[in-house]
């Protein structure tokens, strides 16, 4: 039995994921408990996961309002980073925004519930690809800023999609895609300017996720509506815990203190 306050998974980047999942002071090796029955309960109690306090309701997944309002990791910049607003000097943080902004990006190709374009940065791609539940993905660009990714992503949203269906991809319905031939087509919608970032590596990359069986429906447990789940896990994929009856999304749950349970 474990008991802790949710805070999203760690990743081992193997073939199938590992997926580990730290809670108070142990790390739970969930693919372990892939194809057994566990039992998940909310224990009624939430704390901020970046100042820790005591809070009645979460805001962007795990945050209080003092830390959703004013730190710069949730500013409306980071979903849309084409409006950076570094240059104004108006960051929240101009330390973060440089350490996490002003470095080297990638805009990609990635097919998880369909192909979509996005962005993350340099060496954070294994990350985000496994956290949209993406099973093949490949970089087209590296550019110098964050900015400059979100700009380039809004101009190729004309031709591929920027969203994950969720529900989709969970079920697994997926086609796959050769990314070399696509990537060339991608990069000759390019604008001028940016066609000197374009890549040209030779491999895409395939993730494959510890899952028995596809589901066929997809039905989303609420743990504020019912705070105890338990059910078969069947896989884990994307940010979800997959049951036989249902599907949980860990990371909407940050802060949320549970108790889990074989």
């Amino acid at each position: 039995m474990y008991t802790g306050f949710l805070h999203g998974f760690v990743h081992n980047y193997e073939n199938p994921v590992q997926y580990v999942l730290p809670l108070g002071e142990d790390n739970i090796n969930m693919n372990d408990w892939v194809g057994k029955t566990i039992r998940i309960e909310f224990l009624g109690k939430m704390e901020c996961i970046n100042c820790g306090r005591s809070i009645k309701k979460t805001f962007n997944s795990g945050y209080c309002y003092p830390c959703f309002t004013s730190l710069p990791e949730n500013d409306l910049c980071i979903v849309k980073p084409h409006e950076c607003h570094f240059e104004q000097g108006t960051c929240r943080d101009p330390e973060w925004g440089v350490a996490h902004c002003m470095i080297p990006h990638y805009v990609y190709l990635a097919v998880s519930s369909g192909v979509k374009v996005g962005l993350t940065r340099k060496n954070n791609q294994m990350k985000r690809w496994v956290d949209q539940g993406a099973v093949r993905a490949i970089p087209i660009a590296e550019v110098p800023t964050r900015k400059l990714a979100g700009e380039l992503e809004v101009h190729l949203a004309q031709y591929v999609a920027d969203k994950t269906d969720w529900r989709k991809m969970l079920k697994g319905d997926i086609t796959l895609v050769d990314l070399l031939e696509l990537r060339e087509q991608i990069q000759e919608c390019f604008p001028e300017e940016y066609k000197q970032y374009a890549l040209k590596e030779d491999e895409w990359v395939d993730v494959v996720y510890p899952i028995l069986e596809n589901i066929d429906k997809v039905k989303a447990y609420n743990l504020d509506k019912q705070a105890v789940v338990e059910d078969c896990l069947i896989g884990i994929k994307g940010q979800y815990l997959i049951f036989k009856n249902g599907v949980l999304n860990v990371r909407k749950y940050s802060g949320y203190q549970v108790q889990i349970s074989g």
